[in-house]
C-alpha cells in the first residue's frame, strides 16, 4: 500500500524491432519528505554523472567512479548488489556495470556498445533484500531507496541516451 510521502521506483522495459530497451525512475506519492527529495535528486544526479562518462575510450571504472564520488559527497550509499548491464536482442547481457569503481579500471568502451546505467542509492546501509516476489527490493534496514536508469550507445563523438523523452 503507498503512503503519502513514499518514493518508488517504476522499471520500464521495451522490446521493438528485436532490440531492448531499459530504463526506470523514482517517483514521489504526494508531498516527499526533505530526506526523500534529497535522495531522488542525488540519485538523479548520479545516473547524470555516470552518463558524463560514457565515451570512446572511456573505461568501465570511470562510470562506477563518478557514481560513487556524488552519492558519497552527498552522504548516502550505492547499493552494489545490482548494477547496469549490457543490451541488445537479449535485455542482460555483458558487461555488468558496476556503480562504484576506480578511474582508469575496467573494460574500455568502444562505439557500438549498448548499456545500461542504473545506480540505486539508499539513505542508510547499502544493503538490500529481494521480496518473495522475486521483483521487489526493499532495504535490509528499512530506509529510504531510489533509482534512475537509462540505455545508452556508446557513439564515436560520445553517448546517445536511447531511453530520453522526446518530444
Amino acid at each position: 500500500m503507498l503512503c503519502d510521502g513514499d518514493i518508488i521506483n517504476v522499471d520500464v522495459t521495451s522490446h521493438i524491432g528485436g532490440f531492448h530497451g531499459d530504463t526506470s525512475a523514482t517517483f514521489f506519492v504526494g508531498v516527499p519528505s526533505a530526506a526523500a527529495r534529497r535522495l531522488v535528486q542525488t540519485t538523479h544526479q548520479c545516473l547524470m554523472a555516470g552518463i558524463e562518462q560514457v565515451s570512446p575510450r572511456a573505461r568501465l571504472g570511470d562510470i562506477g567512479a563518478a557514481i560513487q564520488e556524488v552519492a558519497k559527497r552527498a552522504g548516502f550509499s550505492v547499493v552494489t548488489a545490482f548494477g547496469g548491464h549490457g543490451i541488445g536482442k537479449q535485455m542482460h547481457m555483458p558487461p555488468h556495470i558496476d556503480h562504484v569503481g576506480k578511474r582508469g579500471l575496467g573494460l574500455r568502451l568502444a562505439p557500438g556498445m549498448a548499456f545500461t546505467i542504473e545506480p540505486m542509492l539508499n539513505e542508510g546501509s547499502a544493503e538490500v533484500e529481494q521480496l518473495a516476489d522475486g521483483w521487489t527490493v526493499v532495504t535490509k534496514d528499512g530506509g529510504l531507496s531510489a533509482q534512475f536508469e537509462h540505455t545508452v550507445l556508446v557513439t564515436e563523438a560520445g553517448c546517445e541516451v536511447l531511453t530520453s523523452l522526446r518530444t
